[in-house]
């Protein structure tokens, strides 16, 4: 591992209030080569059911979120998460570096440089996640041979050497890579992949890919994992948010192709119907039951990443749309989400992971530096978000 080096950046303060745009906004890109249409690959695509949440641009949010600079001039970041003191632990996408970036300052510094990373197109350094107790640092990466996650100690200033914990997981096509990790409470890891590029992944048993799997922190099988293997749900075409509620729900967020992005809720065992179905109606397809979602969008409209839950509601960032996601949570079991509303459209570009802080806001990352985007001369950047 490479020794700490800093990396200071200008660090705007004060709070300004986030303005909401209204109205479709311009394509910026989009993390799915095949989106767009793709007849011979796209599943059956069907207009959402009356229990499905469709998010769209005209409907925002009436009120505004105040909106901070935390750091800026970071480059591709992906993966982020928050150590104890507020600080917080940056995964960049293209250099393979992870960061450390001062909450108060937005100063950065180098912790490690993960060896082995192949970086291009999707690929490269993806999700970080830590444990309750905060003593190693989980990491996503691409590699020569395949996707792995990595566990490395954390002493609170610097990273050991990677350990493999979960291997195996498909790569080389450069796209649908996944890349999301979430601990839970209980110290499981949910892992999530997507389809390597190769839409029959996502149903094929035997293939980590376009899956949610979920381990201990060793990479075995969960305990109660359906069929006593790694994988807990299937059928996804790639998979970029994940989250738990506050009863225990977990949520994932997805690309689709050329009609509908997802947000679901995950069941162990479930099927998620790509590549035979995108968006909802998959009861009886092929003798097949697949799982609705609980919320779509139009691929313009949103191509998801990060998700996490706060306030009563899911919060999801998305990179083509460049719109902040707030659907409510169900207020019950059994009954639908609510209707999502638009914040922070089209302010700051790409958005990619975001997760609540324990200040009591949420925090932001943008990706116009990713290939994809229209970078401005700070670009990326961590944004401090609250109501």
């Amino acid at each position: 591992m490479s020794l700490p080096r800093s990396r200071t950046t200008r660090r705007t303060s004060g709070l300004a209030a986030a303005a909401l745009g209204l109205g479709l906004l311009a394509a910026c890109g989009d993390d799915s080569i095949t989106s767009g249409g793709d007849p011979d690959t796209a599943g059956r695509a069907n207009a959402p059911s009356g229990a499905v949440a469709t998010g769209s641009p005209e409907d925002a949010a009436t009120d505004e979120l105040a909106v901070a600079e935390v750091a800026t001039g970071i480059t591709s970041p992906w993966g982020v998460v928050e150590l104890g003191d507020g600080d917080l632990l940056v995964a960049e996408r293209d250099t393979a570096e992870i960061l450390r970036v001062d909450r108060a300052t937005g100063e950065q510094t180098t912790v490690a440089t993960v060896p082995g990373v192949v970086t291009g197109s999707e690929s490269g350094l993806l999700g970080l996640a830590m444990p309750t107790d905060q003593d190693r640092l989980l990491a996503y990466y691409t590699g020569e041979e395949d996707a792995r996650v990595v566990s490395m100690t954390w002493d609170g200033e610097r990273l050991g050497d990677p350990e493999p914990v979960l291997t195996g997981i498909p790569t080389g096509a450069g796209y649908h890579q996944g890349g999301r990790l979430l601990v839970g409470p209980d110290d499981l890891l949910y892992v999530g992949t997507g389809d390597n590029g190769d839409p029959a992944n996502a149903q094929d048993p035997d293939s980590l890919s376009g899956k949610v799997l979920r381990v201990t922190l060793d990479g075995e099988p969960a305990p109660g994992n359906p069929g006593g293997t790694e994988v807990y749900s299937s059928g996804h075409r790639n998979v970029q948010g994940l989250a738990l509620d506050d009863e225990g729900r977990l949520w994932e967020a997805e690309f689709g192709d050329a009609a509908w992005d997802e947000i679901n809720l995950v069941d162990a065992g479930g099927n998620y119907g790509w590549p035979e179905v995108e968006g909802s109606g998959g009861e009886d397809v092929a003798g097949e039951d697949y799982l609705d979602p609980a919320a779509v969008w139009r691929t313009g409209d949103a191509s998801p990443s990060g998700l996490t839950v706060w306030d009563g509601s899911l919060w999801l960032a998305s990179l083509r749309g460049a719109i902040l996601w707030e659907v409510p949570l169900p207020p019950a079991d059994g009954e639908p989400v609510g209707q999502p509303v638009s914040h922070v459209a089209g302010e700051y570009g790409r958005l990619r992971t975001v997760l609540p802080s324990t200040d009591g806001g949420l925090l932001l990352t943008t990706s116009n530096t990713d290939g994809r985007g229209d970078p401005a001369a700070d670009d990326d950047k961590v944004l401090a978000l609250r109501r």
